[in-house]
């Protein structure tokens, strides 16, 4: 496959983030961190557990479509948990895209800028029982995409909802969101989407793991299917002082919009962690 030499994505940003998360799954082997690790690693798997994380989770597809164009999203999403009584918390979750991407509707093409982000609000019980976790709330679409291409232009809002179980070192469950958009510019199509999350980890007690997740978008107006599979790798260490989760592995897409698949993709990202 040709890609532009140009391409700064190729050249700069994902290469050095893909070497980074690398070199921290090895370390994180050689280092073999406190037993805490395997405690920090089953929470990093539980998307409403009560922990302050700050991840940087970096998604580059290749060769897609017609134009063989390429996208590079880097999400920031930060998660805070919210104490509201000894038996409730409230687990708060944004996710602000920051996408670049080459030849998508044309040959030569290029957009870079932030996508609209998704501010998720869940209401989960302060304490799991028998490892049975869940969390319900509202899901929130807020129309700050700085490019028309990569913009809904549209408000929206829905239910989102979580179940998963933890025992014996794993962790599996599903997520979900339903938005429908509320207001916003006329001219643009409403939003109806779905996403729902199928994931499955195992962790071992040096904070290492392997995991397995779906990942589906579902646009009911235009009645198009996105789908990815994504198998990973993962190891909680220390930089410093600091604990943080790298995460590496391949996002095998298997349903798209037509015209729209990617041939290849990566996952790479970092967790910064600030446990209580």
């Amino acid at each position: 496959m040709k890609l532009k030499k140009n391409t700064l994505i190729y050249k700069t940003f994902c290469p050095l983030l893909l070497f980074f998360c690398l070199a921290g799954i090895l370390k994180a082997q050689d280092d073999k961190p406190a037993t805490s690790a395997e405690e920090l690693a089953k929470k990093l798997s539980n998307p409403v557990a009560s922990l302050i994380s700050i991840p940087f989770q970096n998604n580059m597809d290749v060769g897609i479509g017609q134009y063989n164009g390429s996208r590079n999203t880097l999400n920031f999403q930060p998660v805070i948990p919210i104490h509201l009584s000894p038996k409730l918390n409230l687990i708060t979750r944004v996710v602000i895209p920051i996408i670049a991407q080459y030849s998508i509707d044309t040959t030569g093409s290029n957009q870079f800028g932030l996508g609209d982000a998704v501010l998720s609000a869940f209401l989960s019980p302060a304490e799991a029982k028998n490892g049975l976790v869940w969390g319900v709330g509202p899901v929130f679409l807020l129309p700050i995409a700085t490019e028309d291409m990569l913009a809904s232009k549209k408000w929206g809002i829905g239910p989102t909802a979580l179940i998963l179980k933890q025992t014996h070192g794993w962790t599996f469950g599903v997520l979900a969101n339903q938005i429908w958009s509320v207001a916003g510019n006329k001219d643009r199509p409403d939003v109806n989407q779905m996403f729902v999350q199928p994931f499955l980890s195992y962790n071992w007690k040096s904070g290492a793991g392997l995991g397995l997740s779906g990942e589906i978008t579902q646009n009911w107006r235009s009645n198009n299917t996105t789908a990815f599979i994504i198998p990973t790798i993962t190891a909680v260490t220390k930089l410093g002082g600091q604990i943080v989760l790298f995460v590496i592995g391949p996002r095998i897409q298997v349903a798209s919009a037509p015209g729209n698949r990617a041939a290849f993709g990566v996952r790479a990202g970092i967790t910064f962690v600030f446990p209580k």
